[in-house]
């Protein structure tokens, strides 16, 4: 049975049901864990406000050192977390190296841009009275992370939190907890308290969120959920990061050589579950045909097998409710018309017991369809022929999904102006690298976030404005008004 830690300590839970986390290739069990109640999670929230005080009297420079440390001491583990990291998610070996990867460059980022905390405005000198603009952390930060990037979403919440001054009670996914726990060993380099870590499903989540010690809730995740979220926390600071449906356009100009592979990547890493990807294809009629043809060839020949096996290119959905919700979601796209190119179900690649999915790709998808209004987290490439890119372009800056969209054209000059009227957190264009660059975050649906950069680090902290006067003096326009007589 898995332990907590709170307090610097690895400590049994108190109270609540056991969860077992299995490979969802193998479905072997890797561990159990415990989904904490209330008073654990008010034990880990109570060390966060003990240790608060103190950290938030460590100088900057000081918290950047502690970030780098542990930023090494995860380099050290990188093998054993990466291996850990595929075992519980599924993610392919040399995705869970490349997510380590981006574990340790984040927390070398956020120490460096630490925020001071100190006055970031000062009025002309001298003068009888002193204003200026403090930043201070918001106090106790609750983060709450997703399954499909357990590691890295952790780091992008709690590297700038506690880079900022916060103390932080970490919430892992209930999916695969177990990688953030063996990387929380490393969190001993902290003192006591800063960073503590529970294990739990939704009601250990919601426990966290309705503690009233916790000043900040940051949360990656589904629209569904960061909605009860924002519902049940509506007195505290949110940073909420959601899913979304974003659009991959491919202009007849695009080199397909490059756009092609690049799509597929984009779609298809970890398995399709990924917030930030392109969901949804659109191309220029004139070339859908060749991009289909060339597509499918693309991604007939991906390896889908065992995870740890090196070559492999995709592993499992993350469980049996994801596989067959998106086997629910091509039954659907298919009865409203989209044709079935490749795949299309589940299926046991080299035997194995696991909840795999086979590559898909769905054409002639109709806009206001399935693949356009949810989001399909799962190896599913989804085609609807346009006639005209620009319109499209549009189209997405009138979209409730807001996180992100891609753009293939060898000519930009047109997109750059069409971007300005694209209200997305993200616009790529002929590029669908999704790295640590800040700030990120979505508009609209895509949730209220920005997460990494100095915008990021500033978003993290209030603003106190401080007034002071150095000579106490009555001021002419106090009461009395009968005083000021004279004037009128």
């Amino acid at each position: 049975m898995h332990q907590l830690l709170i307090d610097g300590a690895w400590v049994h839970v108190r109270e609540g049901p056991t969860r077992d986390v299995r490979n969802p290739a193998t479905l072997e069990r890797l561990g159990t864990v415990v989904d904490c109640g209330p008073d654990d999670v008010a034990r880990a929230v109570a060390a966060a406000r003990a240790a608060l005080p103190e950290w938030q009297k460590v100088s900057a420079a000081d918290r950047a050192a502690f970030l780098s440390r542990i930023g090494g001491r995860i380099r050290a583990r990188e093998r054993e977390l990466a291996t850990l990291l595929t075992q519980e998610t599924g993610k392919p070996w040399c995705e869970s190296l490349d997510c380590i990867d981006a574990v340790v460059a984040l927390f070398a980022a956020c120490g460096a841009i630490a925020p001071s905390g100190g006055e970031t405005s000062l009025p002309p000198q001298p003068s009888p009275q002193v204003s200026y603009l403090l930043r201070q952390p918001a106090g106790i930060v609750a983060a709450i992370v997703p399954f499909n990037f357990p590691l890295l979403l952790m780091a992008c919440t709690v590297a700038p939190a506690i880079a900022a001054g916060h103390t932080v009670v970490c919430k892992p996914p209930h999916q695969n907890p177990l990688a953030s726990l063996k990387l929380a060993e490393v969190y001993d380099a902290l003192p006591a308290g800063v960073v503590n870590v529970i294990t739990g499903g939704p009601d250990t989540g919601r426990a966290l969120v309705d503690h009233p010690d916790v000043g900040l809730v940051m949360f990656t995740g589904s629209t569904a959920v960061g909605r009860r979220i924002a519902a049940a926390a509506s007195r505290k600071r949110l940073e909420l990061e959601l899913g979304s449906v974003d659009a991959f356009i491919v202009c007849r100009d695009a080199n397909l050589d490059v756009t092609v592979p690049g799509v597929a990547w984009a779609r298809l890493q970890n398995g399709g579950q990924v917030c930030t990807s392109g969901k949804h294809i659109y191309v220029e009629r004139s070339i859908a045909a060749e991009f289909v043809e060339r597509i499918h060839h693309c991604v007939g020949f991906l390896d889908v097998d065992d995870p740890l096996k090196p070559p492999t290119d995709l592993g499992p959905l993350i469980s049996l409710e994801a596989a067959q919700r998106v086997e629910d979601q091509v039954g659907r796209s298919l009865r409203d018309g989209a044709k079935l190119i490749l795949g299309g179900r589940r299926f046991r690649p080299s035997g194995l017991p696991g909840h795999f999915f086979q590559p898909t790709i769905l054409s002639d998808v109709r806009h206001g369809s399935v693949p356009t209004r949810e989001e399909i987290l799962g190896p599913v490439i989804t085609i609807t022929p346009v006639a005209d890119a620009l319109a499209v372009i549009r189209r997405v800056g009138e979209s409730n999904f807001a996180l992100g969209a891609s753009i293939y054209t060898s000519v930009p000059e047109a997109v750059m102006k069409a971007v300005q009227s694209v209200r997305t957190g993200t616009f790529r264009i002929n590029d669908p690298a999704t790295g640590n660059a800040g700030p990120f975050g979505g508009m609209r649906h895509g949730g209220m976030r920005r997460a990494l950069g100095v915008e990021g680090a500033d978003a993290l902290q209030q603003p106190k404005r401080v007034h002071f006067a150095p000579v106490m003096e009555r001021k002419p326009w106090w009461f009395p008004y009968r005083n000021r007589s004279k004037r009128s």
